[in-house]
């Protein structure tokens, strides 16, 4: 008990001295702040940016594969098309070879897209992306319904002109009334709305495309408007969650594309199967460089910082050397002269971790279009750590410098 009356008295002492001193005390934090600022705003902004990047791939689907004509590349060597251009498009049959023989697959779907469609309804038009795929699409991604119901198999099945259209779509045609059982115009061909989805917004990345103005349709009906030349689909493949990284799925789907297209064993996979988890990956490399720079930039300040508080620090125990002595003569231990300068070092760098993460937090209030900025408890606690760190190690030294003067001799200092 008496252990902790003496730290809250170290901690009283630290106060006192921190406010006698104010604009020394205000100088002295700056460099912390600054750190502070810097590192915390960096780890706030590259957060944001991997919550907002992660949101706009959720159309990717999880825990799939994508079975392409085309490899996605990200920087990682020479992308070699004359060579891709060569293979032959994944096809509607492809799709059904597939989803009739894959024992690792939860889900096989077909898709197809197509920008900058001519929708209508009555006098009001807009443009939309058209989206053709199978009854298992909501499988392997997301399709979040506001209004109306998603397809049935024997609407799939038939190819029927049923449409579930996005929040802007609704908004353009509708104009606030319930679209479903409503009839729309997309490519000259009548279509009956039977579902809305919830408006979802655009995103810093809209990777395929901004999801509110897409008019999902079964693949039979696509195919029927726009793929009688070029008949290309991207084929998706769910995986079960226990084959972790869905080893058994690739190899398996590798095995039956490589039959289907009588591939000789020497012979180069002609199809490419493409992971979304390698965008993230790739944008993740990025993150780490700037996470690493936000580091070393916040360091530097935080460095300065530090020396100015040590320098403060030195000076205090010169200034407080008589007082110092007066206490040890009146029985105060070590221990409690070292927790009270150790203390106000602490303190001292706390106030500027603080006042670092107020500026962060008043950043969040700033609009940065469509990138929301959230400051997350983790990178508070990071921050009040890392000030904390700071003064415990720029006060160490003067504060046991004070601990250990001999209390008749800093009595008789002036």
């Amino acid at each position: 008990m008496r252990f902790f009356r003496q730290v809250l008295e170290s901690f009283r002492f630290a106060w006192q001295a921190l406010r006698s001193n104010l604009l020394r005390t205000t100088l002295s934090l700056l460099g912390v702040t600054i750190g502070i600022f810097a590192i915390i705003a960096v780890f706030t902004l590259v957060d944001s940016l991997e919550r907002n990047i992660k949101n706009s791939l959720n159309f990717l689907g999880s825990n799939v594969i994508y079975v392409q004509k085309w490899p996605w590349s990200f920087g990682a060597g020479e992308y070699q098309w004359w060579k891709y251009f060569q293979r032959p498009v994944t096809n509607y049959n492809e799709y059904r070879f597939l989803s009739e023989r894959l024992e690792n697959a939860e889900a096989v779907v077909a898709q197809a897209f197509k920008g900058n469609v001519t929708v209508k309804h009555g006098n009001n038009s807009t443009t939309a992306r058209i989206v053709g795929a199978t009854f298992d699409y909501e499988q392997v991604t997301t399709v979040p319904i506001s209004r109306g119901r998603y397809f049935t198999q024997q609407e799939v099945n038939l190819g029927r002109n049923v449409v579930i259209i996005g929040s802007e779509i609704e908004e353009d045609l509708f104009l606030g009334e319930n679209p479903v059982g409503k009839t729309i115009k997309i490519n000259g061909l009548n279509f009956v709305v039977i579902g809305a989805q919830e408006k979802k917004g655009e995103g810093l990345f809209n990777f395929g495309g901004n999801p509110d103005i897409k008019c999902l349709i079964p693949y039979g009906a696509y195919a029927k408007m726009f793929q009688s030349i070029n008949p290309s689909i991207d084929i998706i493949l769910k995986g079960y969650d226990s084959d972790q990284g869905l080893v058994n799925l690739e190899s398996e789907v590798r095995g039956l594309m490589r039959t289907r297209r009588g591939l000789r064993p020497l012979q180069d996979d002609n199809f490419a199967i493409n992971r979304p988890e390698a965008v993230t990956q790739a944008i993740g490399q990025i993150f780490v460089v700037l996470t690493v720079a936000g580091w070393i930039i916040g360091g530097f300040s935080i460095l300065i910082g530090g020396f100015g508080i040590a320098n403060i620090m030195f000076v205090s125990v010169k200034e407080r050397t008589n007082i110092i002595g007066i206490q040890k003569s009146l029985g105060a231990k070590n221990y409690f002269i070292l927790f009270q300068f150790l203390f106000e070092s602490m303190l001292l760098s706390l106030v500027g971790g603080l006042g670092g993460i107020l500026l962060v937090f008043l950043l969040t209030f700033v609009p940065l279009g469509s990138l929301n900025l959230q400051l997350s408890i983790g990178n508070i606690i990071l921050g009040l750590g890392v000030s904390s760190i700071i003064g415990i190690l720029s006060g160490i030294i003067p504060a046991y410098s004070a601990s250990r003067l001999d209390p008749v001799i800093a009595i008789r200092a002036k």
